[in-house]
This record gives C-alpha cells, structure tokens and sequence, in this order.
C-alpha cells in the first residue's frame, strides 16, 4: 500500500528556518511564519524535511486513498518559496490573478521574495485554503 513521505514531524521550524542560507529567503521565511500563524490560528509543524505546516485535515479520496496534510503551508526553497493551499475552489484562482508576482503549478504557487506579491492577498489565500478544505472534508 502506498505510504506518504510528507507527515508532520517533531522537527524544529525554527531550525530549518535558520538553515536557509540566502539571508533574504530566511527573513521572508520569519514572516510568513509570522502571518500563516496569525490567519490560521496554529503552531507552525514540520511536514517532512521541509514544508512548514500549519492545521491538518484529513482526506479520503474516490479511489479510497488516504491521508493527512497541513490546511495550508510554505517552503523557503532555494530558487523560490512554495506556497501550499487547497486546490479545486475557484475563489483561489480568483485571488491568484491579484497576489501579484508568482508562478502557480498544480499544488503549488511559487513566489521569489515576499515583496513581490500582496501580503493582504495571501492571508485572503490563506483563509480561502483553510475554508474550502474544512467544507471539503469536514472533520469525522
């Protein structure tokens, strides 16, 4: 049966915060820690080596995989920063088309500094995540 790489984990955010090497990216990294905290409410938790989570949910696919993952999170990555929220709502592309600089794949939305993009408009994207996935997979 297929397992999952990306739990949460005991891991010190902190730690791997401090471990970026680009000064920049590790002072963005302090304050998206800072504004994930303050929309979602929850401590910071490592997810794998490096995506830092906040929340978790709980989600049982059609073809009866299933798992956990953090409501919504960021990965100070050495080329960009990796954004995760929830996919599937049109409310996120909505808010995509005004958060400004970015690249969006399938799962991820990838920004080189925070100053690139609209700080009012990624705690919107934030609280959007954190809704959509709670009406998705309402807690059991």
């Amino acid at each position: 049966m297929y397992e999952l790489k990306t739990k949460e984990n005991d891991n010190s955010v902190i730690e791997f915060i401090e471990s970026v090497e680009h000064e920049g990216k590790r002072e963005d990294a302090y304050r998206m820690l800072d504004i994930f905290t303050e929309e979602t409410g929850h401590q910071a938790k490592m997810w794998g080596p490096s995506i830092i989570g906040f929340g978790s949910y709980h989600y049982k696919y059609a073809s009866g995989h299933e798992g956990d993952a953090p409501l919504v999170g960021f990965s100070p990555r050495k080329a960009r920063h990796s954004l995760y929220f929830a996919t599937g709502d049109k409310e996120r592309e909505e808010l995509l088309q005004q958060l400004g600089k970015h690249k969006s794949g399938k799962a991820c939305v990838y920004v080189n500094k925070l100053a690139d993009i609209d700080e009012a408009v990624l705690r919107q994207l934030i609280q959007q995540s954190i809704t959509f996935l709670r009406k998705t997979y309402p807690e059991q």
